[in-house]
């Protein structure tokens, strides 16, 4: 069965990638193909990330940016949500095979665990990077470590 392969892919990716260091800052990204099969609509990525202080700066916010590297197909676009507590902030990539991400989305909620979710509009197979980065209200990246919970 191809979809556990997919997941533990997912759940890799994420993980390696969010302790990954690259020049002078701190690079989080992971991604993977949602829906290899190209049959559900309804295809959704779930991660748990937890956010703590680096030293004495405490996270102000989770940002986080998406970009489909698949082909463009009419009415199938690929969104990325970030929820904590009673907030929430969500962002779709609307130009599918670009080298561009979508713009940043940012939800303030501090220290603690942010969840960020991806799924797509319609059926069909997308393949997709998120950027993502816990960041002190100075700038400063914060601690950052993910977790996938759902890939299906």
């Amino acid at each position: 069965m191809i979809r556990p392969t997919i997941k533990k892919l997912f759940m890799m990716m994420l993980i390696v990638s969010s302790v990954g260091y690259m020049g002078i800052g701190n690079a989080h990204n992971g991604g993977a193909t949602m829906d290899a099969e190209g049959v559900s609509a309804t295809f959704t990525g779930l991660a748990i990330v937890t956010c703590s202080s680096t030293g004495s700066e405490a996270t102000d916010h989770l940002l986080a940016r998406i970009k489909d590297f698949s082909p463009p197909v009419a009415g199938l676009l690929i969104n990325l949500q970030l929820f904590k507590g009673n907030k929430a902030v969500s962002i779709t990539d609307h130009i599918s095979g670009d080298s561009n991400y979508s713009d940043y989305i940012s939800l303030q909620g501090g220290n603690g665990t942010y969840y960020m979710m991806v799924n797509k509009t319609n059926v069909g197979e997308r393949t997709f990077d998120i950027d993502y980065h816990c960041m002190a209200a100075s700038g400063a990246h914060t601690e950052t470590e993910i977790g996938v919970l759902q890939f299906h």
